[in-house]
Order: C-alpha cells, then sequence, then structure tokens
C-alpha cells in the first residue's frame, strides 16, 4: 500500500498500537497513537518511564511486530497491524449472533477485513520490494548507457561491467527500512563487546552489501571524525571507552548508513551533564550538515525544549498533547502535561523554595463518565486528548477567557493556578 508522497511528511504514524500479552492480561504499551514528522525537524517525544515512548520508537523501525495501525515512511506502508481489521470481525460476529446483520452480511465483512488482512502482513513484510526494484533501475539507467558506448571484451568493458554488477549487487540489498536508523539508550548495552569499533560501525555496511574493505574503512574514518572521534579508536573495543565516547560509537553506526530519519531512544539519560551537551551539539551539527529528521525520545524537558521543533507528550500509551515547543511551553493545556512542566527544577534557589511540584491524577482531573476523550485540535498545530467539555474549557484558556482548572500540588491539596 502506497501513499500520495508529498516530499514534506517524512514519516507518518496512524493509529499505532503495541499490545504485549502475559497469559491472560494485555499490557497496551502503546495505545492509537497518531502523529507525523516533518522532513529536517527534531520531533520530541516526553513522558514519564513506562509511558510506551521507546515502544513507539521501536515499533517504527520495526523492531517490534505492530499490533495495530499503520506507518507510512515517505509514502510506503513500512508497518501494519491487524488490531482494528480482527475487532471488526469480532464486532460483525456478535451483531450476527444478535440478529442485527444477516450471515451473507457477515460473510462480506469478514471477507473485506481478512483481505485487508492479508495485505497488511504482505505490506509489513514486503515493504522493500518497489524500493529495491527503484534503486536497481536507477543503476541500470545509470551504467547501460555507458556498457553500450564502450567496445566489448576490452579491460575497460570488464572494468565497467564488474562495476556494474557489484552496484546491482548492493541495490538487490537495499531496504527501505535502512533509511531509518536508531541510536539506544544505553551505550554500554547497545555495543558488542567482542567487536572492534570498526566493525561494529561497519556491520551496516556490511549488511548492505559493501565487500570492498578500502572502502568500508574509508568510511568508518570519515564518520568517527564527524562524531568527534579519531581513526585510531577503530581497532579498539567499546570497554576502551568512556560512556560519552560509547554514545558518539552508536552515533557513528547510525549515520554511517546515510539515513534519513534517526530515532534517538534517550541518547543522553545514561551520561553526565555536560556530556549531555556535547552529544546533543553534535545530533544538532549532524542535522544541519546532512539534513537528518530526528525522533528524539527523552525524559529531560528542558533537553527537549532546546533541542525539538514539536514536542508530543504521552501517558500510559497515549498521545495526550502534541505541540510545537514554544507553544507547549507557554499554553500547556492538558493536566499531565502541566504536571510535567511543574517538576522541571531551575537553578534558582528563590524559584524553587516557592515552586509547587503539581501531581497528575486522571480520576481527580477527569470527568470522562459521560464521554471519553479523543485527540482534538484545539488551535492549529496543538493537538490535546480531550472529550467536548474540555475542548471548550481548554479553548477559552487559549483565549485568555478562563484560568487552567486547579489540580492536585505535592501534598495533595488543590492548586490555584496563577
Amino acid at each position: 500500500m502506497r501513499k500520495e508522497y508529498d516530499n514534506n511528511t517524512l514519516l507518518e504514524v496512524s493509529h499505532l498500537s503495541q499490545h504485549f500479552k502475559f497469559g491472560s492480561y494485555t499490557l497496551k504499551a502503546v495505545n492509537d497513537v497518531s502523529f507525523d514528522i516533518k522532513k529536517g525537524e527534531v520531533f520530541g517525544l516526553v513522558g514519564e518511564s513506562g509511558c510506551g515512548k521507546t515502544t513507539t520508537g521501536r515499533t517504527i523501525i520495526k523492531l517490534y511486530n505492530a499490533t495495530g495501525g499503520d506507518v507510512f515512511f515517505k509514502g510506503e506502508r513500512i508497518v501494519a497491524g491487524t488490531l482494528e481489521y480482527k475487532k471488526a470481525i469480532k464486532a460483525a460476529r456478535a451483531k450476527a449472533k444478535a440478529g442485527e446483520i444477516t450471515k451473507e452480511e457477515l460473510s462480506n465483512v469478514i471477507k473485506e477485513n481478512r483481505k485487508a488482512i492479508k495485505e497488511a502482513k504482505y505490506d509489513h513484510k514486503h515493504c522493500n520490494v518497489q524500493y529495491v526494484n527503484d534503486k536497481v533501475n536507477e543503476i541500470k539507467a545509470e551504467y547501460e548507457p555507458k556498457i553500450k558506448e564502450v567496445e566489448k571484451n576490452t579491460s575497460e568493458y570488464f572494468k565497467l561491467m564488474k562495476e556494474y554488477r557489484y552496484e546491482l549487487s548492493k541495490a538487490k540489498k537495499e531496504r527501505l527500512v535502512n533509511e531509518i536508523q536508531m541510536i539506544f539508550q544505553d551505550p554500554i548495552a547497545s555495543l558488542d563487546p567482542r567487536m572492534t569499533v570498526r566493525e561494529i560501525i561497519a556491520e551496516g555496511l556490511r549488511i548492505k552489501g559493501v565487500k570492498d574493505e578500502k572502502e568500508i574503512d574509508e568510511k568508518v574514518f570519515e564518520v568517527l571524525e564527524k562524531v568527534g572521534l579519531v581513526r585510531e579508536h577503530a581497532n579498539r573495543y567499546p570497554h576502551e571507552f568512556s560512556g560519552g565516547q560509547r554514545q558518539r560509537i552508536g552515533v557513528a553506526r547510525a549515520i554511517i548508513m546515510k539515513p534519513e530519519l534517526i530515532i534517538a531512544d534517550e541518547p543522553v539519560s545514561a551520561l553526565d551533564v555536560s556530556i549531555q551537551a556535547q552529544v546533543i551539539n553534535l545530533l544538532n551539527d549532524l542535522r544541519n550538515e546532512m539534513g537528518l529528521t530526528i525522533l528524539f525520545v527523552a525524559h529531560d524537558l528542558s533537553v527537549v525544549k532546546y533541542f525539538s521543533d514539536r514536542i508530543g507528550v504521552m501517558y500510559f500509551g497515549n498521545l495526550v498533547e502534541l505541540a510545537t515547543s514554544d507553544e507547549l511551553f507557554a499554553h500547556p493545556l492538558h493536566p499531565y502535561t502541566r504536571s510535567l512542566l511543574s517538576a522541571i527544577p531551575l537553578p534558582d534557589p528563590y524559584y524553587e523554595k516557592q515552586r509547587k511540584r503539581i501531581v497528575y491524577k486522571p480520576l481527580a482531573d477527569h470527568d470522562y463518565s459521560k464521554q471519553g476523550p479523543t485527540f482534538k485540535e484545539v488551535e492549529p498545530g496543538h493537538f490535546v486528548l480531550c472529550n467536548d467539555e474540555e475542548f471548550e474549557h481548554y479553548k477559552k484558556v487559549i483565549a485568555g477567557t478562563e484560568k487552567p482548572r486547579p489540580m492536585s500540588n505535592y501534598e495533595g491539596d488543590l492548586v490555584e493556578n496563577e
């Protein structure tokens, strides 16, 4: 399944769900999450531990098979879940049992949804077919005219044919998902201790079909220097480096593939504060130099504000608010977002003495007994998970005619918003 690609929206996540079964219990790690990432931007994803940020990133890059929803990358469906189709079949069977629909109607619903499930599974496994064909055709279009111009059975002809076959074999091993790379949170566990830095960084190139050792060395040395390391580091092992240097190796492993999108899964959370700044500045430089698009997963809202163009806030597997960085910090609407912002410490002792820590209590802060929440656009580009009554309230807050409703403070009392 292919969508029209406008060269602006690089990644589109639509109703993504990721559920894990533990016996009879189902953990909804990611539940109906939707957002898009524009080409060249940094999209921040924040929330507390266990809210589903990392799982979202891992599902996008296909480390997990999605339960439901779709992910489109450059217009191609690379992730396709089947949950919604299975639910439709289940609902139709319940209606047929209750006599609300006929057996013929039930048969049609089952047939349609089974066809959709088959297509989804095919897209998930074979999303690279068209991409590989396009790459092969590009190589053929480049080399075939050159080969026709050269006289057969000459040294130049054999040299060109050898180069053509080599490039063709590499093109056949290309994968669309290779254009998405991941920087993992733990710079120690994500590097194989038995492999040298050269082997770790070059592994992706070998998978792509690069066999020329000289070409591999040149590319490895080039990316090492890009991330602030030196050529001599290539023959060392991960245990010989500090945490910040290991994370730079992780960055080098990602950018050597020349990706368009990088999923940075809390790349600075395990590092010292001074080293955090260095890694963030490195990512910023690489973003500008290579034209990268970044999905930046983090806990630290101060870092996310500095680094991100837009921010999505997650809570218990749901995306609860989405806005530009400036807008989110200027007008946080969802109670959980306000709670997160109240937890940001500042290097000001007078402010810290007066700062009131707000605690988010879903049962106290929402009344969904009459109507459940949906993701709504309160103002252009600013989305909040809310029902109709909350939606009207948030619009008035944005307009300045109402104050945000009071929430619970750290001691459990209500705090009036200033």
